[in-house]
């Protein structure tokens, strides 16, 4: 983790209600150098067909050229490239795709929500998080079933990703964070145009595209305050017996404990 980034981290674990500003500067060029090597450079490219191997070629001139539309605020997401993959019985999942440049700055700025918000997430969030994932969820689960339950249910939101309230997400990360700029590339992305496979541009109002880089970050901090701290804060208390909730990404199962005279 570089420096600025551990102290990022530091902070947000010592205050829980502090809100970080000056993060946008965090995203300059030892910032895009680390993401560029984060990034999986084998991924498809977006609308303008860039290849990582291109970038690599001139990799220094374009990290350049792309620090200096961040500092000088030029900077705009471009269209996000839809494709469709298949899903089963029949559906098709649809996947956005950014342009290389796209990525690397997203990366960029996912690895300081990373640093701020891997602070606050709760153990009971396995997906799209380090060292955690399906395997510890279980791992947890299966051992947390020892115990005597009344209830489980398995709950999947339906069509997640496409139906992430804009506004709702800004005003969480709002919590955190206060650097206008920052959340202004965020906000970009979220409005991106989206190219679809038959040539039309669609403006969403909603959503975050799955197969966008910042998307799992940006999905995990909306539900650990829409779904986690509810559970925790609403749920939890209201229940005699124990409760207990497991989630890998807008996947998830609670489960009910009946108190035993």
């Amino acid at each position: 983790m570089q420096t600025s980034l551990w102290g990022i981290a530091t902070k947000a674990k010592q205050n829980k209600n502090y809100r970080f500003g000056n993060l946008y500067g965090l995203i300059n060029k030892d910032a895009l150098y680390q993401a560029w090597e984060d990034i999986n450079k084998k991924s498809a490219s977006g609308v303008d067909k860039e290849t990582a191997s291109e970038f690599e070629r001139n990799l220094d001139k374009n990290i350049e050229e792309l620090v200096e539309e961040l500092k000088s605020k030029r900077y705009k997401a471009k269209l996000v490239k839809r494709v469709y993959i298949p899903k089963g019985n029949g559906k098709t999942r649809p996947l956005g795709l950014p342009t290389l440049r796209d990525k690397i700055v997203q990366k960029a700025v996912a690895n300081v929500l990373e640093a701020i918000y891997e602070q606050d997430f709760l153990k009971c969030s396995y997906g799209y998080r380090p060292n955690v994932g399906p395997q510890k969820a279980v791992k947890d689960i299966t051992k947390e079933l020892g115990g005597t339950y009344s209830y489980v249910v398995e709950a999947d939101i339906r069509n997640f990703f496409g139906n992430i309230d804009h506004k709702w997400l800004i005003r969480m990360l709002e919590l955190r964070i206060k650097d206008k700029a920052f959340l202004g590339l965020i906000k970009k992305w979220l409005k991106a145009g989206i190219l679809d496979t038959d040539g039309k541009v669609i403006n969403p109002i909603t959503g975050c595209p799955q197969g966008s880089i910042v998307s799992p970050i940006l999905a995990n901090i909306y539900l650990h305050y829409a779904l986690d701290l509810w559970f925790e804060k609403v749920v939890k208390p209201a229940f005699k017996g124990e409760a207990y909730i497991c989630r890998l990404a807008d996947d998830c199962a609670p489960r009910r404990r009946v108190q035993v005279a």
